[in-house]
């Protein structure tokens, strides 16, 4: 191909980019006419959102992510509390959602992202509630059990864990850091390509990319974030020995989405204590024909509740739905306990 042929597709590129350009502004617009109408409604609507992104193709959807980002921010500002520090997988879920037009607040424990949120510091929480490999995390369900918030949306990341270093020669390293979930995820990696170096477990990968940053003859385990933060190369991508592993996180705040057909329900209740209960608790669900995704159960906190559990429940479809709204009445004759955590969108890949 010409250079002269070359120069007139970059002047047809150039030309659409202006075209796009003005179609943005005028997006822009829009969102910021809508924002003015809504008044001090929250700019951020999951049932909005997910119905945009559920009908593009999934090549598009990233782009489009930050399209709606930006737009939103015309209309409010929204600041997030995740479990940092930076770099975290954490803080790529948030990125993943919300879009870049958000102000991430990192917090130092996930009982203090809670906290954010529900003083109002933050409009809205990620926390992580469970991993495909390592099960479910206790601490999110504890405080759910307690928290005011509502679940507002859900977040599925796949853990992609990459081998970060200021080293250019992988065979320089002679220590890595990471998180320990993160090193026996990457255990057969290591063994068969680093099997002499010396595995550090750290609290987080984020502070394992720090190390990683400041010390020669180290690496850390870390998503691709850890690195752009930390100004690390990738020695080596994806050496997960699971590809599918996979963290869900929740979006928690003060929204309470519509349904869209595409939704879930979390709910947490106790059973009484005899046999048969929680056969019985759950039979609703089975008789009203609402799909169940999900059971977890957790040791009660109530003092007087030694040994007595509730259980965590997610059903496929909206608490506004006619089959799930009389499974959770016909639920309530039965749970001494139960509480609606919150209906929501179901993760858009």
């Amino acid at each position: 191909m010409s250079t002269n042929e070359i120069q007139k597709l970059r002047a047809r590129i150039d030309a659409l980019d202006d075209e796009l350009l003005k179609l943005l502004r005028q997006r822009m617009d829009l969102a910021r006419e809508v924002g003015r109408l809504k008044g001090k409604a929250p700019a951020y609507r999951p049932e909005r959102e997910s119905e945009i992104l559920r009908r593009l193709p999934d090549d598009a959807r990233a782009v489009f992510r930050e399209v709606i980002s930006a737009c939103r921010a015309v209309e409010q500002a929204i600041r997030v509390s995740y479990l940092g520090p930076q770099g975290t997988f954490s803080e790529q879920a948030v990125l993943r959602h919300f879009g870049a037009a958000v102000s991430g607040e990192p917090a130092a424990t996930i009982d203090e992202v809670f906290r954010g949120a529900e003083a109002g510091a933050t409009q809205f929480a990620v926390v992580p509630v469970e991993n495909s490999t390592e099960g479910a995390v206790g601490r999110t369900l504890d405080l759910l059990l307690l928290t005011p918030l509502k679940i507002c949306g859900e977040i599925e990341l796949k853990v992609r864990q990459n081998l970060l270093s200021r080293e250019k020669d992988a065979k320089k390293i002679k220590r890595i850091y990471s998180h320990a979930q993160s090193l026996a995820q990457c255990n057969g990696w290591l063994g068969q390509h680093l099997a002499k170096a010396e595995r550090v477990p750290v609290g987080s990968n984020a502070e394992a990319a720090q190390r990683a940053a400041k010390e020669k003859g180290t690496a850390a385990i870390a998503g691709e974030i850890a690195a752009a933060r930390y100004k690390l190369a990738i020695l080596a991508r994806d050496i997960e020995d699971d590809p599918n592993n996979t963290t869900r996180f929740l979006v928690l705040g003060n929204v309470e989405p519509a349904p869209t057909g595409r939704d879930r329900t979390s709910l947490v209740m106790s059973a009484e204590n005899k046999p048969g209960a929680v056969h019985a608790l759950l039979s609703p669900l089975a008789q009203g024909g609402v799909s169940m995704s999900r059971i977890e159960s957790r040791p009660s906190r109530a003092r007087s509740s030694l040994w007595e559990y509730v259980f965590f429940i997610d059903v496929e479809g909206h608490q506004a739905d006619a089959k799930v709204k009389n499974a959770i009445e016909a639920l309530k004759t039965r749970a001494p306990f139960l509480k609606i955590l919150g209906s929501y969108p179901m993760a858009v890949s």
